[in-house]
């Protein structure tokens, strides 16, 4: 499930990474434009610009969404699994607390003998 919720974000920075190289192209005729102000090539190029921009942002909306929804979908997931077992959330919890601590004592005294410096 993780698996396609990556994928599918990569999709989704792919295809708004070429919006948004899109804009900027689209931008720099804006700024051309804008240099000669004639008014027919002033609006043609704006128009064009929030066109893209318009665009960019809806890619940016249906791109977050799947995301979204799968973390949805996990955190739903997880609190079932908790709430069906509560002891082994807790040993897992408690697991994860003492490596955490010893990984944190063992890396304090590596520095006070001075093996991480």
């Amino acid at each position: 499930m993780m698996n396609r919720a990556v994928d599918a974000f990569d999709l989704a920075k792919g295809r708004m990474a070429g919006d948004f190289r899109t804009m900027i192209n689209d931008s720099e005729d804006l700024l051309k434009a804008a240099a000669s102000v004639s008014g027919e090539g002033f609006a043609l190029a704006r128009t064009k610009f929030e066109e893209k921009l318009k665009r960019a942002k809806a890619t940016l909306a249906d791109a977050s969404q799947p995301v979204f929804e799968r973390a949805r979908e996990t955190a739903a997931v997880t609190n079932e699994y908790v709430h069906g077992n509560p002891w082994t959330a807790v040993g897992i919890a408690v697991a994860a607390g003492l490596l955490i601590g010893f990984v944190a004592a063992l890396g304090q005294k590596a520095r006070r003998h001075g093996l991480l410096d």
